[in-house]
């Protein structure tokens, strides 16, 4: 499928300082043109990216429109509400599948058996003193390469903390079990581990928490970790040890020193060789997690102006039309892992609810593996998802659309996993066709803790690791389609709910009462459960 399918116009100036760019109406001409594009060889239209700018080299954009009403913004505003109106309608009805979604029996065996071996991931390749969970291992089992050996992502600890309250309260550990590994994480975490400015190194030594692969202090990979901290501090509200500990980490991140100087965004880390990175937290990503945190600190708080510093840009494929960013699909799924959003929209113009965001860029990219079956006849209605992932020539972090060059037919099980919260409907039979793949494929990628990494049906390439951040998304994704409990946990954190409310997020008016709506009612009902806390 060429890029013909993919429409974009960005406009190159902001809305009232907010950063959102507009989208292109499709005329008929334009249709008659990806016509005869996509007749034509592949690689007609070429579009390239940068930081700071996307370009869309389909031919009839508004761009007589836009000139006209650049010196008014409120004609801007309106432009782009209308659009979005459009758009929230055509989308409507992906919403409602996800929103209406009944599990079957089978199904709830088959989350139960893939969240189970996911957790025993974060239980088994953890080091128990320290609690470091393994950035990856061998699916065999055997014992991985040098370079790799003893190393943690402080990322992959914080989903491993969340793993540890999911198996506590699902009984698949004791909760003295539970509650001392949690500690000793903690205690590792607050005491022990290197930092700056409160904020962890991205690798560590799972032993010491030593620095590895000279990796950077990184505030994504710290929030994800915070993820964990904050989910803990719920579960086990009742410890004060536990609660102390936590509270202790979150209060000693220094957010505003994170900015490096400007007077919103946040940097990607620092390095004690060069200082901080060049790139910004600048454009819709896996980050909103991060400005929430930021935001509702207690001790070192951002602006509420950050959640509105980076950019907005939308996308339109397959008749979804929804907010993208970098191509790997898990942007649109780390975050969500522990903050709800559902229910919850921004207050200004276009009223983003990012929950419904998610569901739309899921199944815009299924449709876009499946578009590409032509190339690659692996991708199938069931068998698909891109993000990054290991291949035959090492981590790419790839995904779409749009089409990224280095795609060659390889299937990520955590793309589809990690959505699963979001389109249990396309997700869950996708994940079910590829454990019960028959022949020699099919044995190799499912195994102790669930999927391999990544496989290629084309080629029969099957990647030898499971990767820590891959199962973590796929275990916390499972939980809360089954019932929101690791929502439930994060979104008893004060600092979480003062940050929604101050970047301007709101209950979402379109949630009403009536009958007319009690399927959609029905996708946020859990929120206000009590989530389950440990006992001794």
């Amino acid at each position: 499928m060429t890029e013909a399918k993919r429409t974009r116009l960005s406009t190159g100036f902001p809305v009232s300082g907010l950063g959102f760019r507009v989208l292109c109406f499709e005329s008929p001409q334009a249709r008659r043109f990806k016509t005869r594009v996509r007749n034509s060889e592949p690689g007609t239209l070429k579009q390239t990216r940068s930081n700071c700018q996307r370009e869309s080299t389909n031919p009839t954009c508004i761009d007589n429109l836009t000139r006209k009403i650049r010196s008014n913004s409120s004609a801007f505003i309106a432009v782009i509400s209308f659009v979005l109106v459009v758009a929230t309608i055509s989308n409507s009805n992906a919403v409602l599948a996800a929103q209406r979604y009944s599990l079957s029996n089978k199904e709830k065996v088959f989350l139960e058996d893939l969240s189970h071996r996911a957790f025993l991931y974060f239980w088994e390749q953890a080091d128990s003193s320290t609690g470091l969970v393994l950035d990856r291992c061998r699916a065999d089992g055997s014992p991985h390469d040098e370079n790799h050996r003893g190393v943690a992502s402080i990322a992959a600890t914080g989903f491993g903390l969340t793993a540890v309250c999911i198996a506590a309260a699902r009984g698949w550990i004791k909760p003295r079990e539970a509650r001392g590994r949690t500690l000793a994480t903690l205690r590792f975490l607050a005491e022990r581990a290197p930092r700056f400015h409160g904020w962890f190194y991205h690798w560590m030594d799972a032993a010491t928490g030593e620095r590895r692969w000279n990796s950077e202090v990184s505030s994504i990979d710290t929030a994800l970790l915070l993820g964990g901290v904050l989910t803990a501090r719920q579960c086990f509200r009742d410890d004060k040890e536990i609660v102390r500990l936590a509270t202790k980490i979150y209060d000693e991140i220094d957010f505003v020193w994170m900015q490096n100087g400007h007077p919103a965004l946040l940097s990607h880390g620092w390095k004690p060789e060069s200082g901080f990175l060049g790139p910004q937290w600048d454009s819709y990503s896996e980050q909103t997690i991060l400005y929430l945190l930021g935001i509702g600190s207690s001790t070192h708080p951002i602006p509420n102006r950050s959640w509105w510093a980076w950019r907005r840009e939308w996308i339109s494929y397959a008749g979804y039309t929804y907010l993208a960013g970098a191509a790997p699909l898990f942007i649109h799924q780390y975050s969500q892992a522990w903050v709800d959003y559902r229910g919850q929209r921004e207050k200004p113009t276009p009223h983003i609810n990012y929950f419904e965001n998610s569901i739309k860029a899921t199944r815009a990219h299924r449709a876009f593996c499946m578009d590409l079956a032509k190339e690659f006849p692996g991708y199938s209605e069931n068998i698909w998802g891109i993000t990054a992932s290991d291949s035959v020539k090492g981590y790419v972090a790839w995904g779409g659309p749009p089409r990224d060059p280095a795609i060659d037919g390889t299937v990520v099980p955590s793309a589809a996993g990690g959505s699963l919260m979001f389109a249990p409907d396309i997700c869950l039979p996708a994940l079910v066709s590829m454990r019960d793949k028959s022949g020699e494929l099919g044995k190799k990628i499912w195994g102790r803790y669930g999927f391999v990494d990544a496989f290629n049906p084309g080629t029969g390439w099957v990647d030898q690791d499971v990767i820590g951040i891959n199962a973590g998304i796929t275990l916390l994704s499972s939980e809360n389609l089954r019932d929101g409990i690791v929502w439930r946990w994060f979104m008893r954190n004060s600092e979480i709910v003062r940050a929604m409310r101050g970047a301007g997020l709101e209950k979402d008016r379109r949630e009403r009462s009536s009958d007319n709506h009690r399927s959609s009612l029905s996708a946020y009902r859990l929120h206000s459960q009590v989530p389950p806390q440990m006992p001794y």
